[in-house]
């Protein structure tokens, strides 16, 4: 007889993390899909299917299946969810228990599709939890104490913003505005600088290698290779991290305004407690070099970046595993406590 492998899925916008009970983070793929638009047919998912984007042929659709941290593609993602799951838990009769990770401020509607989307790829039972309870949770806070905590989880489609206590959300904000923005507006200004027009693959790697929310004292410089807007011809150009500060302003100004309106929500002993403790920072995009420094500068906290900042989530779902039974139903919600019936 075989043993129920409990999965938890950090099923972000940009990529998607799988936690297995009792072996820990097994898998981290992009959230990208291609498939063939003749046969509808899956060729290629997660890290071979991003390869595909922006090169692929007239049949051939290389997609994200979710936006700004929810299901645009309600099939597609259905498929994914199915190929990772079966990816990380193998050939099982038994069908696992899953708990997803959702943006604090989905609605009942998007919460149903992630819900049908998991159980129609095989999940037994599916439980959701909000991501910044499990970015707490993989940070290592306690929770579960009458203190405040500020966590900010800083994904590909959305930053989700919350002051914990006692094990519940007191305040929240979750804004569609994280990294993916921030690579849509490095496009939008070397399109407008230079006259050149690059890929959003080529606008992520120039975040990640030189990207800055904040001054930097020694200047960093790559090159990139577009198309020129004008001849329709490649061109090669070298950007700087002055250029990256000023492309990326708007978005990361926008985050730090996000925090200091939940600060402003907060009751004030929390807040005190906030001031004491510092903030944490979570998800791939706080990795942005100097968002730190421009939160704590915006809000005159000290900032810290979680230890491992990217797999924080999918290490919360894979703790909130190992005490399914134990968490309150504040944490969590499935479709058996939730009744979705039409009356």
């Amino acid at each position: 007889m075989g043993i129920r492998a409990d999965v938890g899925i950090d099923l972000g916008t940009a990529s998607v993390l799988v936690y297995i009970r009792g072996k820990g983070i097994v898998m981290q793929e992009p959230s990208v899909v291609a498939i063939d638009k003749n046969t509808n047919r899956i060729l290629e998912v997660g890290e071979e299917a991003r390869k595909m984007l922006g090169r692929t042929p007239g049949n051939i659709v290389a997609i994200r299946p979710l936006r700004d941290g929810v299901i645009s593609d309600f099939d597609i993602t259905e498929k994914m969810l199915k190929y990772f799951i079966k990816k990380a838990i193998g050939s099982s009769f038994i069908r696992p228990r899953v708990i997803i990770c959702v943006p604090s401020g989905v609605t009942e509607v998007e919460k149903r599709a992630v819900l049908d989307a998991s159980n129609n790829a095989g999940a037994k039972r599916t439980f959701l939890i909000e991501e910044p309870v499990a970015a707490a949770i993989g940070a290592g806070l306690d929770i579960s104490k009458p203190a405040g905590h500020m966590i900010i989880d800083i994904g590909g489609g959305t930053t989700d913003i919350a002051v914990i206590s006692l094990g519940g959300i007191v305040v929240s904000k979750s804004i569609k505005i994280a990294g993916d923005k921030c690579d849509e507006a490095i496009v939008r200004y070397i399109r407008k600088k230079y006259n050149v027009m690059v890929g959003t693959r080529s606008a992520e790697d120039l975040k990640i290698s030189i990207g800055t929310a904040f001054p930097v004292e020694e200047e960093k410089t790559m090159e990139v290779r577009g198309r020129n807007l004008v001849t329709g011809l490649p061109k090669n150009i070298t950007i700087s991290s002055s250029d990256m500060l000023e492309a990326m302003e708007e978005t990361v100004t926008s985050i730090a305004d996000a925090v200091h309106s939940v600060f402003e929500k907060t009751p004030p002993e929390l807040a005190s407690d906030i001031s004491e403790r510092g903030i944490v920072m979570t998800g791939g995009g706080c990795l942005i070099d100097g968002l730190d420094k421009l939160i704590a500068k915006r809000t005159g906290v000290i900032t810290h970046i979680a230890d491992d900042a990217v797999s924080c989530v999918a290490k919360g779902t894979g703790k909130s595993l190992e005490n399914l039974d134990s968490l309150s139903d504040s944490l969590l919600t499935d479709d058996i406590r939730k009744d979705y019936r039409r009356v």
